[in-house]
């Protein structure tokens, strides 16, 4: 956990910052489990308000744990939900009801009559006096003990969207845009979405004792910086936790990027100025606040905006230009492998040895053209011998239509060449009569995931073909984990990381890729990205890994920002052209990709939007002027 009380002086509410959603989870998990020990002892009822989304598994995973390891008894445990989507039949995927029996209730010894969520199967006439009974009932039992609570894009807790009154108690809410698209991935589309909920108020939620308000990544960040630091606002519901006595947010590295603590600590503590990505990150904030060049800062501008104490540590605006100049500059590289016959002193890679083998990670079989595909074309351009591994099929991502016209394809072409046998058109029959009688957010079968799996695997190979990456070196995991046919996927098991322990051993690489954010809508990018800290844990003594630099790119969420950035590879107009004929080739995610968030922009716009602005900024701050650039951050396991 990291904490300081002096650094909180601009937060409204309570706020506790861990490395990782882990070590939070634990933490809530023990508290809930504290209180439920001590009521067990006294033979009194606990009283919980449990959230579903994402933000709370890890939450329910550590309390059965608990049940299964430490004899934590949830026997006089009375849960009551704060929403659910509205009309919802309990047993449905989306479900509310399903989530809670799926990663707490089948799994511990609570009396299924003290289990309380709102009923989105009830009779619309009937709605409003359900919602009144649900609030009473709560009252009846001395209130909420401890309540969980999520946060969406819109600032919204439960489903009180922005403009929800703060007298408001449970009730039936019509969903805001944004949020119907934040549920789209979860619904296999936005049209599937419900349009309405019924949710606890926002004076239902107050009246809890305890209020834990729990968010990982970066997706939540700015809404939480509102939530957090600015008043309160009805635009923002969550910000009305700043009335409540005993309320706190819990949120892990990734979500706290946009508080003052750790976007710009020098403006509430001391800074240790020998830090140099902090020192990089407080003049590259002065020059976009200002917008100016580094090296046309003066002792003036740092003196005017609060960061007086550097210039007595170098003595000189010119010292503190000069010195953050420079480190700018040597991330900049046209060899992402390393420059043979170089000084390398000053370069992000080193020369040596040469021609590498690099092995690129991607979670889904695009998300290496999306993120780095300029560099992976260098890296190929400059003799290296690159290795695509792609971590997921990713056939939850691909249109019923897009099936059907593959389907179709070996139809013909078993027609054309003569062949004809009963096993595969039965096949083809069964399958296509499966997907045209297929019901909304219905599961796809085995053989249909096959299929689809199958469309992903031959567009990543096409584009690796684009790019000149040799078939012999495409590989495709299919991680267990991942391989449900839903949104919502396994536990991360032992099989997962033996699958890139294994890619490892063979490979081993001198070079590694991997996406590094934790802004990807449905988690696979912060799974994958975890399994691969597993196996490379596991191969820590191994000789070849110790001389194996990690670089780690973004998705098509979210970029590094400039102080985080430890390579910077420029791309020409005509590689920019070539980057996104390679994501082209990924034709089912083209257009309108099925899990496409909350940006409206294709993929590859997204990709190339981010690249150019990224040129952009450096092109401020004062280095060379190019088309586009892609940026990577270097990850330092060992140290």
């Amino acid at each position: 956990m990291i904490d300081n009380y002096q650094e909180r002086r601009f937060e409204r509410v309570k706020t506790t910052i861990f490395e990782d959603s882990t070590q939070a989870s634990k933490k809530i998990a023990k508290e809930i489990a504290k209180l439920i020990n001590k009521n067990n002892n006294k033979g009194e009822k606990s009283i919980l308000g449990f959230a579903c989304g994402s933000a709370q598994i890890g939450v329910y995973n550590e309390l059965v744990r608990l049940h299964k390891t430490k004899g934590l008894s949830f026997k006089n445990v009375i849960t009551f939900n704060i929403d659910e989507y509205y009309p919802m039949q309990p047993d449905t995927l989306q479900s509310r009801a399903r989530f809670m029996n799926e990663y707490l209730f089948d799994h511990i010894d609570i009396d299924r009559r003290n289990i309380n969520i709102p009923d989105g199967s009830i009779e619309y006439n009937k709605v409003s006096k359900y919602c009144v009974a649900y609030d009473k009932k709560i009252d009846d039992f001395g209130g909420v003990d401890i309540q969980l609570l999520g946060i969406g894009q819109t600032g919204h807790i439960g489903f009180n969207e922005p403009g929800s009154s703060l007298d408001s108690k449970t009730r039936l809410i019509n969903l805001d845009n944004i949020t119907i698209t934040e549920a789209a991935s979860d619904f296999f589309d936005e049209e599937n979405v419900p349009r309405k909920a019924i949710t606890m108020g926002l004076a239902s939620i107050m009246k809890a004792k305890k209020i834990i308000l729990l968010s990982w990544g970066e997706s939540k960040a700015s809404v939480l910086k509102k939530t957090i630091e600015e008043k309160i606002d009805d635009k923002i519901p969550a910000s009305c936790l700043q009335n409540h006595p005993n309320a706190e947010i819990i949120i892990d590295e990734a979500s706290a990027a946009e508080l003052c603590r750790r976007k710009t600590p020098w403006i509430v503590r001391s800074c240790n100025w020998d830090n140099e990505s902090l020192l990089r990150k407080a003049v590259v904030w002065l020059c976009n606040k200002i917008d100016k060049p580094v090296l046309k800062l003066t002792d003036r501008d740092y003196n005017d905006f609060g960061i007086s104490d550097l210039l007595a540590k170098f003595e000189s605006a010119y010292n503190i230009n000069i010195k953050v100049f420079n480190d700018l500059q040597h991330t900049i590289t046209g060899w992402p492998g390393g420059k043979p016959n170089a000084d390398d002193r000053v370069r992000p890679e080193r020369k040596l040895p040469y021609p590498k083998k690099v092995l690129v990670f991607s979670p889904h079989p695009d998300d290496d053209v999306i993120s780095m595909g300029g560099t992976l074309s260098r890296l190929v351009d400059q003799g290296h011998e690159v290795h695509t591994v792609y971590q997921t099929s990713g056939s939850i991502a691909v249109f019923d239509d897009d099936a059907i016209k593959y389907i179709d394809f070996v139809k013909d072409f078993n027609e054309i060449i003569g062949l004809k046998d009963s096993v595969s058109e039965n096949y083809i029959r069964d399958t296509i009569n499966f997907i045209k009688n297929k019901k909304p957010m219905q599961v796809d079968t085995e053989k249909v995931q096959q299929i689809k799996s199958i469309i992903r695997r031959g567009e990543a190979k096409s584009a690796c073909r684009f790019v000149q990456i040799p078939s012999k070196n495409i590989h495709f995991l299919n991680m267990p984990f991942y391989e449900t046919g839903k949104v919502r996927k396994k536990t991360i098991g032992l099989d997962d990381t033996q699958c890139i322990v294994n890619i490892l051993q063979k490979i081993k690489p001198h070079q590694i890729f991997a996406a590094g954010d934790l802004s990807d809508p449905h988690g696979t990018h912060q799974v994958c990205f975890k399994v691969i800290l597993y196996a490379l844990n596991k191969l820590k003594n191994e000789e070849w890994l110790k001389s194996c630099n990690i670089w780690l790119y973004r998705g098509a969420w979210q970029e590094w920002d400039i102080d985080q950035v430890d390579m910077a590879v420029p791309l020409s107009p005509d590689e920019v052209s070539r980057k996104r004929m390679a994501i082209f080739k990924h034709q089912s995610q083209k257009d309108r990709p099925l899990f496409p968030g909350t940006d409206p922009r294709e993929f590859w716009k997204r990709a190339e939007d981010r690249n150019h602005q990224t040129a952009i900024l450096y092109d401020k701050l004062g280095m060379a002027e190019y088309e586009a650039i892609e940026v990577f951050s270097k990850f330092e396991m060992f140290t």
